[in-house]
Formats: C-alpha cells, sequence, structure tokens
C-alpha cells in the first residue's frame, strides 16, 4: 500500500485527485443528506443500533478516500462491513495522502462523492478540527478509548497503530539494518526510501521523528531527525522512490522505512515471489503512532458514516486491524476481556522498551520543523 504519496506515506504536499464527477447533493450548502444523521453526536440519537443500520441501508453508499486494501487489513475491512450491512463503498485515491484528504473534504463539498469519513494521521485530524471540516460523533465503545487518543468533543479518534520499522529485502542485502545509526553503512548506497513526503504523509513523518528519537532529539525536537536523512542523503544512501508494494516487489526499495504493520504485512506475499523480507523497529529509534478517524461534517451519507465509525471501534473492527498486524486503540480494554485475538496477538512485531507519543503542540511544533526544512534540504 501506499497512502504515501501522502496520506499513507504521509507527505504533507498536495497532490492532484483524479477523482471521476459526480453529481452534486441534495443539499447544496454542502450539508449531509439526512440532517438528522447529520447531527447525531451519538448512537443515543437514533434510538439504538438498529435505527442507525436502517438509516445507514437507506442511504445505501459510504465514500472513503485514501484506504488501499493492503494498507492494515482494510481491505477485509471494507468487503465486511459492505456485506454484513448491505452498503455499497465508494473508495477513492486508495493511494492518496493525509492532505489529499482534507483536499477533498473542502474542493467536494456539496457534491455526492465528497469523502463521508477520513482515515488520518493524528496531525492532520487535529489540523482538519481546527478548520471545523470534522463532525463530532462518540461511538458506542467511547469510553474504552484512552482519553489522550482522541478529541474530548469527538471530532476525531485514534484507530489503530504501531512502531516505525525497517523493512530489508534479505535476498540482497546481506546484514539487515536493526537500527537508524546502520542507515548510514556505506553498504546501504542507494537503497534507504521512506514511505511518502513527510511533509505530507504521516508514516515518513514518523520515520524522520524516529530518526531523531535515535540521534538526541526529543518529542520536543525533531530536526536531528532532519539532520540525519541529511547524512543518510550526503552519503549517497538515501532512495528519494516513495515506497509501494511494487516497488519493495521490483527491487527498487530493498530498504523500507514504514510503518511495522504495512512492512511485516508484506513478508508472506513477498515469500510467495522467492524474496526473504525481514523487519525490524529499530533499538535506538522506538517511535509509535496512530492513524486518527473522523467524519466529514460535510459527509452525503451521515448515517453511513457513524455506521462505518460504530463497526470500526466494534470487537470485530478492532480485531481487523490486529490481524493485519496493527495495535487497535481498544486493545487494552479487549485484552482485559479477553475478545482480542490471540493469534493476531502473538504475531505482532517484537519491540523493546515503551514508546511516547507526542502531544498536539509538539506534533504541531514538529510539522512546522518539517514544512520548512525537508524539502529544501532533501528534495532540494
Amino acid at each position: 500500500m501506499n497512502r504515501t504519496t501522502l496520506r499513507a506515506t504521509t507527505a504533507m504536499v498536495a497532490a492532484g485527485l483524479a477523482l471521476t464527477a459526480c453529481g452534486s447533493s441534495d443539499s447544496g450548502s454542502g450539508g449531509g443528506s439526512d440532517s438528522d444523521a447529520a447531527s447525531a453526536t451519538s448512537l443515543d440519537d437514533f434510538g439504538d443500533m438498529d435505527a442507525l443500520v436502517a438509516a445507514a441501508q437507506a442511504e445505501g453508499t459510504l465514500n472513503v478516500i485514501a484506504l488501499p486494501r493492503d494498507w492494515a487489513n482494510y481491505g477485509t475491512m471494507l468487503d465486511e462491513f459492505s456485506e454484513l450491512y448491505g452498503i455499497e463503498i465508494n473508495s477513492a485515491t486508495p493511494d492518496g495522502s493525509s492532505q489529499d484528504e482534507l483536499n477533498a473534504v473542502t474542493s467536494q463539498r456539496g457534491q455526492e462523492r465528497a469523502p463521508d469519513v477520513l482515515d488520518l494521521g493524528t496531525a492532520f485530524a487535529q489540523q482538519a478540527a481546527a478548520q471545523d471540516l470534522l463532525a463530532p460523533y462518540q461511538v458506542a465503545t467511547w469510553d474504552e478509548i484512552p482519553e489522550d487518543q482522541k478529541d474530548p468533543d469527538g471530532l476525531w479518534y485514534n484507530d489503530y497503530g504501531g512502531y516505525i520499522s525497517i523493512g530489508c529485502n534479505a535476498t540482497v542485502i546481506e546484514v539487515c539494518p536493526t537500527t537508524m545509526e546502520d542507515l548510514l553503512d556505506p553498504q546501504y548506497a542507494g537503497q534507504v526510501a521512506l514511505n511518502g513526503n513527510p511533509t505530507q504523509a504521516a508514516a515518513a513523518f514518523g520515520g524522520v521523528w524516529a530518526a531523531s528519537l535515535a540521534n538526541g532529539g526529543s518529542l520536543d525536537d525533531i530536526g536531528p531527525g532532519i539532520d540525519f536523512f541529511v547524512d543518510v542523503k550526503d552519503a549517497g544512501n538515501f532512495n528519494p522512490v516513495e515506497i509501494t508494494p511494487a516497488t519493495i516487489q521490483s527491487g527498487e526499495t530493498p530498504l523500507a522505512i514504514d510503518w511495522d504493520y504495512l512492512n511485516s504485512g508484506l513478508t508472506d506475499t513477498l515469500s510467495e515471489q522467492g524474496v526473504e523480507w525481514q523487519v525490524n523497529v529499530p533499538t535506538d529509534g522506538l517511535f509509535g503512532g496512530y492513524y486518527s478517524q473522523a467524519i466529514s461534517a460535510f459527509a452525503p451519507h451521515p448515517a453511513a458514516a457513524r455506521l462505518w465509525q460504530e463497526y470500526l471501534y466494534s470487537d470485530a473492527g478492532q480485531n481487523t486491524w490486529l490481524e493485519g498486524g496493527a495495535r487497535p486503540v481498544r486493545l487494552p480494554s479487549m485484552q482485559e476481556a479477553g475478545t482480542a485475538d490471540a493469534d493476531a496477538l502473538a504475531a505482532l512485531p517484537a519491540v523493546e522498551g515503551t514508546a511516547e507519543f507526542p502531544t498536539e503542540a509538539q506534533q504541531t511544533a514538529a510539522q512546522q520543523v518539517v514544512a520548512g526544512r525537508w524539502n529544501q534540504e532533501i528534495s532540494g
């Protein structure tokens, strides 16, 4: 997958969206198609789950954006939701970035094709909330989402996450790196690639932050991470190609800095092609991050959007993330209740240490630093 072009890759640049034009919604003002559903802030506003399902089925459609099927088991998630509720899913620009999602919300406002729901890097979710692009909604399992993993008003809430890792094609690379420092070794000439541009993609942004933590930086100082990649570039090791499953399979990007669940998700597929793919979470730069879910304030299918959130945060949805190698936000509660998939839990990549997650202020400050330096010093 590659939400790299930015969403997944997390680069922060706005690429143009190639979407098929559709007619505008009944609401010329850009609001939801059902005013009652559009104003619902919890399941109680519908009465019960059956009423929400009925309202969503009456709409019949859910518009999603930037959801690659091979990203954290999204293909299974989309298929199961559609089959369970009989709702058609329109999936736009699966390889888009978080920034692309926000661009679509504003540029397609009032159109039937506009996104109903968003899956964003947390910094982008916070940005969207500040721009009044999101609708508040608290899912039924709201109390099991940690306080520091959600907006108090329900504008966004973290869902699944993991740790920055280094994927390595051990079929062509003799010794796979296990630390960020290893990436400076001359043996990795032209091989070190990120999943996107860190000014637009959360995965790449996380890669820079992991490099910072490995080089004397902190959650308050991402600068050393940029300095590190300047050194990687000067050493001739940086590969500007944005990683995708295709570039990994072709050998174009033999070293991939990406979330562990995305790198790990390629292992079986690559093995079938005769490629030994190793995944290591760097011991010198442990950085974890979540993606956040949100509902567009201008969703053309507001009931379906809320049903989608309820499904994602149910045990079924959370276990689907877990089966994809990601760590669902409700995992601690599910472990306590005995509802987490034990086999999927045991298969998660090993991690040494405990990661701290940046605050909103730290995210904002880090974004500003990366936006001001990355393209000039790395891409320029």
